[in-house]
């Protein structure tokens, strides 16, 4: 680890207000504040919210809005939103003077890295997803550095190769720390532990699928699996019953605190496609079916979940496809051929990026650097 920075510079995280956006910047805080920098978010109140363990160093609720898919109406009120977020992100420029930008995407980054380029800060953009998203396409030529977290990232435009850092994702601490968890013996009588994680979107078809294709596994198998399952709050009632029913012992809940514990206890996880979600899986190291959010925007978590499945780390089903029979022959398959499990965890182990935080932070180290160099020759 570098020694801290004596001038301090200051770095502004812009990102939108949802955890795949805001989670990635908290990560990313933990090291820049180890490294001596000064720092401040700039979210929407969603992200104010969100960002409990960096809100106390200077968070600051951004007006803003997004456009697609809204009417012409709705259109011209988002952007009044953006231009009033633009005016107050531009005072913030003037006031704070941050050497550095560092976009994570969503519309509520947006005016922040307008007032930026305004301003001739340095902006650099983080992609989580394996297709750029519509907030970061619009910086992207404007930056000094794209990193992505994965190796093939689309609808990046044409730009120069040597701007593009494939770093992977920052992940909290909480998360890391469970890499060391070794994946848990599964024999033909070890207990099976199953984790589902459905998210907030459209997180009722586990509710529905999940408990009915277990239901059809034979009783033998069946009374070996355990289950922690993320349900969403109106669903827990009715998911804890269709449990029960079928004899399983399942633990229901809205949220879980402990998540990465639990996917490091897990011989499998099924889970949405989000771009936090599989570099939690893989910087873990635990197989996954797949299920990726049909109405997410550029069907981002398609290719998000085809890029797992194809390094061997996880089983893609489509929301379409995802019916308890197709899922109850997937889940015997693998239950009753442990090998297939435990070489896609390896598989998963070696997909992921642990070092993200530190990659990025060496980014804005070299930027700076740049910087006090080029002023330092101007005063010559």
């Amino acid at each position: 680890m570098k020694k801290p920075i004596l001038s301090k510079p200051h770095i502004f995280l812009a990102a939108g207000g949802t955890g795949g956006h805001i989670f990635p910047a908290e990560a990313l805080a933990i090291e820049l504040i180890s490294r001596g920098y000064r720092l401040s978010l700039l979210t929407d109140k969603r992200g104010i919210k969100l960002s409990k363990k960096i809100s106390h160093l200077g968070a600051y609720a951004i007006k803003s809005g997004g456009v697609s898919g809204r009417g012409l109406l709705g259109k011209i009120l988002s952007l009044i939103s953006v231009f009033i977020g633009f005016i107050q992100a531009l005072f913030l420029c003037i006031r704070l003077k941050p050497q550095i930008i560092v976009g994570f995407g969503g519309y509520a980054c947006v005016p922040a890295m307008l007032a930026g380029l305004l301003c001739r800060i340095n902006l650099v953009i983080h992609e989580q997803n394996a297709v750029l998203g519509r907030a970061n396409r619009l910086f992207v030529s404007s930056a000094k550095k794209l990193a992505i977290s994965y190796e093939k990232c689309s609808h990046v435009p044409n730009i120069l190769d040597e701007n593009i850092v494939f770093t992977g994702m920052p992940l909290r601490p909480s998360v890391l720390i469970e890499y060391k968890v070794k994946y848990p013996i599964l024999d033909p009588k070890s207990k099976i532990i199953l984790s589902v994680f459905g998210g907030s979107q459209g997180a009722t078809v586990f509710s529905d699928v999940v408990p009915s294709a277990l239901s059809k596994i034979e009783k033998s198998l069946r009374s070996r699996i355990t289950v922690t399952h993320q349900s969403r709050p109106e669903d827990i009632e009715k998911t804890k019953i269709a449990y029960q029913n079928i004899g399983i012992d399942a633990d229901v809940e809205d949220f879980f605190n402990d998540a990465p514990k639990r996917i490091a206890s897990s011989h499998l996880v099924i889970c949405r496609a989000g771009a936090s979600t599989i570099a939690e899986l893989s910087a873990i190291g635990r197989p996954a079916i797949l299920v990726p959010y049909k109405y997410a925007v550029d069907d981002h978590q398609l290719l998000n979940a085809k890029a797992y499945e194809e390094t061997g780390s996880g089983w893609l089903i489509k929301e379409n496809d995802f019916t308890s029979l197709v899922l109850e022959q997937k889940l015997k398959s693998l239950f009753l051929n442990p090998g297939k499990l435990k070489a896609a965890q390896l598989a998963s182990r070696k997909f992921g990026r642990r070092e993200a935080s530190n990659e990025i932070a060496k980014i804005i180290d070299e930027l700076i650097e740049t910087e006090v160099k080029l002023a330092g020759r101007q005063t010559i």
